[in-house]
């Protein structure tokens, strides 16, 4: 099996770390801080610039080090859902890889299921059950 790489491992690291309720409390600290140094500098423009550079910079790098983090566990999530698919007598494979379709045919899935729940509501109105089988 292949590794990661070092961008991902750093990536999974520093959501990891950044995503502690620590470092939460340490960037409110960090705004506290640069607060109340406002009367001491006069609430300067360089006082003000500082906390927009840096709020700037690490907003920059959070967006790409979030959408790793979100891409891979996206990801996953749909390898394991088409397994679940897979390994599930009597489900339509069909739906394998649904996330790779255009939105046309997408949306033709949608509104099969849809009118499968539609269906299913309407028969737990008439008493019946909602549970099925798909279709062979």
């Amino acid at each position: 099996m292949k590794h990661a790489s070092a961008y991902s491992r750093f990536a999974q690291a520093a959501s990891r770390f950044c995503g502690r309720p620590k470092v939460f409390v340490f960037a409110v600290l960090l705004i506290v801080v640069w607060l109340v140094t406002g009367p001491i500098f006069n609430y300067s423009d360089t006082w003000q610039l500082i906390i927009n550079t840096a709020t700037t910079i690490v907003t920059f790098l959070m967006v790409f080090l979030i959408q790793n983090t979100q891409n891979r566990d996206t990801e996953a999530i749909q390898i394991k859902l088409d397994e679940l698919i897979r390994a599930t007598q009597g489900a339509h494979n069909a739906l394998l890889d649904l996330e790779d379709l255009e939105d046309q045919r997408l949306d033709e899935f949608r509104s099969k299921y849809r009118l499968l729940a539609a269906t299913a509501r309407s028969a737990l109105e008439n008493g019946d059950q909602d549970t099925d089988t798909p279709d062979p």
